[in-house]
């Protein structure tokens, strides 16, 4: 395989923003009446805030109306806006600089593919908008994972055909949403939680582009 763009997906794979949506679902569940764990937090990872909802909701066996249903969503977001708004790059997860910073030297183009719509502000917050070549987060996207169209985009708008992308995904739809745009996935976790993902690893330390291009050396 011939690597040309690494596509990252942010929660979970740049910084651990999962936990502080699994903090902002949880403090709504339990005002909602009923807990939510972290093992029901893993059918959230890169799906969006509405689904999300959905997802709780059926969790504690309650239905609302839309309006409610939409206030909702907010409430937990502005809960989540004010536990990021106090982010500092201490929080990017070990090895990402180091990887990213590689894939500089070598010429391979990066982009953010997130579903979430504050995506731009975390990146300020922890001084890395400048690392990437593009971002298309959920503000340029009106499908949410497994649909490819967020690193669709990342693609078109690096120029890189799909066959040369790689995506680093930590969520089953993320690694779903990269096949089904024709792209080989890394993902960041365990091989239980990523059964379908090219390759799986734990995290970036120590794992730079010679390990990347063997890995995919074959595929």
């Amino acid at each position: 395989m011939d690597i040309k763009a690494c596509i990252f997906d942010l929660d979970g794979v740049i910084v651990d923003t999962a936990k502080y949506h699994y903090l902002a679902w949880s403090e709504l569940a339990e005002n909602l009446g009923f807990s939510f764990t972290e093992q029901q937090n893993e059918q959230l990872k890169g799906v969006s805030r509405v689904e999300s909802l959905e997802i709780l909701l059926k969790i504690g066996k309650l239905h609302f109306d839309e309006k409610t249903k939409i206030q909702l969503a907010d409430k937990k977001n502005k809960r989540y806006v004010e536990f990021i708004s106090q982010m500092t790059p201490d929080e990017i997860l070990p090895g990402v600089i180091d990887f990213l910073d590689e894939l500089k030297r070598h010429n391979i183009k990066t982009a953010l593919g997130s579903a979430s719509k504050n995506a731009i502000m975390i990146l300020e917050k922890i001084d890395m908008l400048n690392y990437f070549d593009t971002v298309i987060d959920g503000t340029k996207v009106s499908k949410a994972k497994p649909d490819p169209e967020v690193f669709l985009k990342g693609a078109e708008a690096l120029n890189i055909a799909s066959e040369n992308c790689i995506v680093f995904e930590d969520a089953y739809a993320g690694i779903d949403a990269a096949k089904n745009a024709g792209m080989k996935s890394v993902g960041i976790g365990s091989k239980a939680n990523l059964p379908n993902a090219d390759i799986v690893i734990g995290h970036f330390l120590d794992f730079g582009l010679s390990k990347l291009k063997d890995s995919f050396k074959d595929k």
